[in-house]
């Protein structure tokens, strides 16, 4: 497999994987109509080849591939490229397949149809996320887990823990107010955007996952851990607590 080749940085480079000719053809447009530069692929197989040559900064994702399962290849995209911005489109609307989609390794979903200036907003609110810098800060420690929010990094015992960008982002905002009571609204717009279109089971699912990862570092680690615990709230949100 060979570098993806880094791509012009005065464009984002978002790659569309959809069957639907009308489809796939209308977001290819749209999206460079308004400055982005897309490529298109019809079959999942396509797509992991042209992940493969090109660095891609977003995948429009379709679940109904003729070749591959759709969320298999959400999971693939996500361990090969953790830090790539997934947006599965699909026309499933059961909260269970919402759920998988997510749990799969994307950050955003659209239920079709969509209009195109809902996806280009989501587009703007993740990209500028992913993009946007700040000044160093210093760690945060939290018993034994160490947040560092300039390398992105969190770790256990000195040990990496992986988490997905939007996990590290819901972390790293509670560790910043321990003990504090933070609502779902803070939360959706803080991590994800202020002008969230969809749902919060997002936010659900995400911290799922989350505290998923910390039980699992915390049990191969083998050695007694302190690890911060995350308490919900009720018709409220989350609250990180501090570590005796």
């Amino acid at each position: 497999m060979g570098t993806p080749a880094a791509p012009d940085r005065s464009r984002l480079h978002i790659l569309v994987v959809e069957d639907d000719d009308t489809i796939g053809r209308h977001l290819e447009t749209g999206l460079r109509v308004n400055g982005y530069a897309p490529a298109w692929s019809r079959t999942g197989a396509s797509a992991l080849a042209e992940t493969d040559r090109t660095a891609y900064d977003a995948v429009l994702l379709d679940l109904g591939l003729p070749d591959l399962d759709g969320l298999d290849l959400a999971r693939t995209l996500r361990v090969r490229f953790p830090d790539l911005l997934i947006v599965i489109l699909t026309a499933r609307t059961d909260d269970m397949d919402v759920i998988a989609g997510l749990d799969a390794g994307a950050d955003d979903y659209l239920v079709k149809p969509f209009s195109l200036t809902v996806l280009l907003a989501r587009l703007r609110a993740h990209l500028r996320r992913q993009n946007s810098t700040s000044q160093p800060q210093p760690p945060l420690r939290l018993g034994d887990l160490v947040i560092d929010t300039t390398s992105r990094r969190c770790t256990l015992h000195d040990t990496e823990i992986a988490l997905r960008p939007k996990e590290f982002d819901l972390l790293a905002l509670l560790a910043g107010n321990p003990g504090i009571a933070v609502s779902r609204e803070t939360l959706m717009a803080q991590v994800w955007d202020e002008n969230w279109f969809g749902p919060t089971k997002t936010l659900d699912v995400t911290m799922a996952g989350l505290r998923r990862r910390l039980t699992q570092a915390a049990e191969e680690s083998g050695r007694p851990c302190r690890l911060p615990h995350i308490t919900t709230l009720r018709g409220h949100g989350y609250r990180l607590e501090r570590c005796g």
